[in-house]
């Protein structure tokens, strides 16, 4: 089985890249399951109704997202929903709209997805990550999965580091988002999970993690509040990983980054 995850979708210009670049790696990789990370998706900050319509159309299956999901007030209601397409964070407190995984079916196979979110460096306060998974795992233990794949968005190395290797034999894949700057340690862990850092992100090359380079430059400079202020056009950066995972043993047998660029 070949699942294409794409990192952070940030903006207009993430959206548009997308549809330019997806529809021909489906074909050209045999692709049975696109999932990419959405928090990031309307204008930077959240998702809307519209700009997930965009993207699904252009060929992404399942959406995974973070801290920002709750943005706008059209994700809680799209989490809200029985049949969303979008999971959010599964550590954040009881309460919160959404779940934290999914069961997908593809043919006559199933798919747990999962999304956690970091402790370190993060502004808001969840339940531990690890102890999260636990849960999760637990929760589905009766059931046979073709693979698990885990969406880890936190801020800090050490911490995706963590999870990865506490993750290892028991998930096809530990897939770190969030930090939008795609990291060169793609491999298969011992047991066989495949792993990668931070994926990187969907949108503007020329960027600050995707925001216009004079504010975040600024930002950094002058210590002023940031603003989310996107590039529409230009030269788009499109991060992802491909895994493949033995359906029979639900672990990975290779990973490898897919990095293209496309003008908009």
């Amino acid at each position: 089985m070949n699942i294409l995850f794409i990192g952070d979708i940030v903006g207009k210009i993430g959206r548009k890249a997308v549809a330019a670049v997806l529809p021909e790696l489906r074909k050209e990789h045999n692709i049975d399951l696109v999932i990419g990370n959405v928090e990031n998706l309307a204008h930077g900050k959240g998702i809307t109704h519209s700009t997930l319509a965009e993207i699904m159309a252009a060929g992404v299956d399942f959406c995974t997202s973070g801290n920002h999901i709750w943005d706008k007030s059209e994700g809680l209601e799209i989490l809200a929903q029985p049949d969303s397409p979008v999971i959010r964070p599964g550590n954040y407190p009881p309460g919160w709209p959404g779940v934290g995984e999914k069961v997908l079916t593809i043919g006559t196979k199933s798919i747990l997805v999962i999304n956690l979110l970091g402790r370190m460096f993060m502004k808001v306060s969840t339940d531990c990550p690890f102890r999260t998974l636990d849960s999760i795992l637990t929760r589905h233990r009766e059931k046979q999965f073709a693979a698990i794949i885990v969406d880890f968005h936190a801020e800090t190395t050490s911490e995706k580091q963590a999870l990865g290797l506490y993750s290892d034999g028991r998930v096809s894949a530990v897939l770190g988002t969030h930090t939008h700057v795609p990291t060169a340690d793609d491999h298969i862990l011992p047991k066989g999970t495949a792993y990668m850092t931070d994926v990187g992100f969907v949108g503007a090359k020329h960027s600050v993690l995707g925001f216009s380079p004079e504010n975040g430059v600024q930002t950094h400079v002058l210590q002023t509040p940031p603003k989310a202020e996107i590039p529409e056009s230009g030269m788009a950066s499109f991060c992802s990983v491909l895994v493949t995972v033995d359906e029979n043993t639900g672990l990975a047998t290779n990973i490898s980054r897919i990095y293209k660029e496309v003008e908009i």
